[in-house]
């Protein structure tokens, strides 16, 4: 499976809105399915796709959502109830009990509940939430693979600055790469990314070090427009801590865009190794 991903554009507040409702309403399904799982034991997954029926009766915002997307949920809570008892049998130091999700940005659907437009430039949400149609921001390569693969699941996330929709592909990814013969040897550590066996590092770049004082300035920022007792913080507290999650997004996708290129690079020298061992 590859994830492709293109943010959602062209939208109003009210249609944004109604993905926040959509989100809101997937955690609600999972957290409920983790509730039922604490107090009726002996529940398995296909009991919990049932429980969501049941709760699309009962309440009539949990109804909008998708019937995949409610499934989807429930095994988002089945994923962190199988992995307990995974680390239970183990006899792990750490069990990681199933807990309430709190803040939940992501709301997945399956092969219903959207509809991408023939060229790939629009793609619109046909639940009860009634999103509508948004336009999605990509490359051409990544375009041109979302209309040639089969879509498994499609993905949309809240972020700091915008909405995404993660296209999950049903392909085998290949990187190709020149065999030369030549046979290295890498040694991963703490302080330098790998270092070869000539000795020559490859250093981190140390993104967050870099953006340490800018995060701290605007940290400050978000602690002085902070009302303590407050029922609901102020417009200003709001626009700033949306500002810091930019902020915080920036070095994110700089470390990861930077650890998947060069672990690509690893990747490829470690499989050409195997096959000179061999």
């Amino acid at each position: 499976m590859r994830v492709m991903e293109a943010k959602l554009l062209n939208g109003t507040a009210e249609q944004y809105q109604a993905l926040d409702e959509a989100i809101r309403t997937a955690q609600f399904v999972r957290n409920k399915c983790v509730r039922y799982w604490m107090d009726n034991k002996g529940v398995n997954k296909a009991v919990l796709y049932a429980h969501c029926k049941d709760l699309a009766k009962e309440f009539d915002f949990a109804r909008k959502l998708n019937s995949a997307a409610r499934q989807a949920s429930a095994e988002r809570a089945w994923a962190s109830i199988s992995r307990f008892y995974t680390n239970c049998r183990n006899k792990a130091v750490r069990k990681g009990y199933p807990k309430f999700k709190k803040h939940c940005r992501s709301v997945e659907y399956k092969v219903s509940g959207w509809k991408l437009s023939g060229d790939g430039m629009t793609i619109s949400f046909t639940d009860g939430f009634n999103a509508g149609s948004f336009a999605l921001y990509c490359n051409g390569e990544a375009r041109r693979l979302i209309l040639e693969s089969k879509i498994n699941r499609v993905r949309v996330i809240r972020r700091a600055d915008g909405y995404y929709a993660q296209f999950c592909l049903d392909v085998e990814r290949k990187e190709r790469g020149a065999y030369t013969g030549n046979v290295i040897g890498i040694d991963l550590g703490l302080k330098a990314f790998y270092t070869d066996q000539n000795g020559n590092p490859v250093e981190y770049p140390k993104f967050l070090r870099r953006s340490e004082r800018r995060l701290k300035q605007h940290q400050r920022r978000l602690s002085r427009k902070f009302k303590k007792r407050a029922k609901s913080q102020s417009k200003n507290y709001h626009k700033q801590r949306k500002r810091l999650g930019k902020v915080h997004l920036k070095v994110q996708r700089q470390r990861k865009d930077w650890a998947v290129r060069h672990g690509a690079w690893w990747h490829l020298t470690m499989s050409w190794r195997m096959k000179t061992c061999r």
